[in-house]
């Protein structure tokens, strides 16, 4: 279109140049000539570009289909928890989970349907760990119980090996600045969407949000990307903290010891009487039983319990992951 317009301005130059004007008329031509030649690499420049963004936002996921990943590669992060890298069908593309979202991932591998052939699928869901940013993968923590379903049959894959996911399927819809005073509490793999939220509010300058962390663990090994979290805490002393809590403690530990208790809670988390605070909560069930409450069967948020409503917390300022 633009080498186009370049020729209907080098037409109408043409024919109101004065006969005999030659010097005139050539400049015309040249200058036409670059013109065309200037708008035809504009052209090519944006489709380029336009072509570069339509793959860059192409979806790697839809969270209406499921969609085969291949584990690329896996590590064991303690004794029973390993970090699972999952490929993405192309290398430049993102998850791009909305904050705070999770995946749907489902195997085949549950009890026998009715033709006696055929085993039902098993479905749960999973909150990717990896930054925002990663491209061409994410990665999953996954704690691996003996009597888990799908997390036994994760304990059992290897690189090659392909598990199925659909997503993103959003939780909460976490905006910048949407209250002063976030406090977490977590528990095991409890963290990742957690550090969803840190990740997000710690790297938008717009967003001045406080975040105080409650993280549970059983012994100081089991503490999950702890790198990552106090490199967090280092870089973002005045907007994030952490506390680490341990059923069982070294000796020196300078942590919390046992259970979280209503102690620990009114010290790092906002306090209920503030409009401006909200405390969300992730964990293994019995954790959460005691913290706030199991979500419901239907898994809506239900009835909150517990700790948190001891403290005179309400519904209100409390969200379950």
């Amino acid at each position: 279109r633009a080498a186009a317009m370049a020729l209907g301005m080098l037409r109408g130059c043409v024919r109101g140049l004065p006969v005999g004007v030659t010097g005139s008329h050539s400049a015309c031509v040249a200058a036409a000539a670059s013109l065309v030649a200037c708008a035809g690499g504009l052209a090519t420049a944006t489709a380029t570009n336009a072509w570069q963004e339509g793959k860059r936002d192409a979806a790697a996921l839809d969270k209406d289909a499921w969609t085969p990943l291949t584990l690329a590669s896996r590590k064991q992060v303690t004794h029973n928890t390993h970090m699972f890298r999952f490929a993405l069908p192309k290398s430049d593309q993102r998850v791009d989970l909305p904050v705070a979202s999770c995946l749907l991932s489902r195997a085949q591998i549950g009890g026998l349907k009715e033709d006696g052939v055929t085993r039902k699928f098993v479905i749960r869901p999973y909150t990717p760990c990896s930054p925002a940013t990663a491209e061409g993968h994410f990665d999953l923590v996954v704690k691996v119980y003996e009597n888990g379903k799908l997390s036994k049959h994760f304990g059992g894959l290897k690189a090659g090996d392909t598990v199925e996911f659909k997503g993103p399927m959003p939780k909460l819809a976490y905006t910048a600045n949407m209250k002063k005073h976030i406090g977490m509490v977590a528990g095991g793999t409890g963290i990742a969407p957690m550090l969803q939220v840190i990740e997000k509010s710690l790297n938008d300058p717009k967003d001045h949000t406080k975040i105080s962390l409650i993280f549970a663990n059983v012994t100081e090994d089991d503490i999950i990307l702890r790198d990552q979290i106090d490199r967090y805490a280092k870089q973002n002393p005045k907007r994030f903290s952490v506390f680490y809590v341990l059923d069982n403690p070294p000796a020196n530990w300078k942590g919390g010891e046992g259970y979280i208790s209503k102690e620990m809670l009114s010290r790092h988390m906002p306090s209920p009487q503030s409009r401006d605070g909200m405390v969300f909560v992730c964990g293994p069930p019995g954790m959460m039983q005691s913290i706030s409450g199991g979500k419901a069967k239907d898994k809506s948020q239900g009835e909150l319990k517990g700790l948190l409503k001891d403290l005179g917390y309400s519904s209100e300022q409390v969200f379950k992951f």
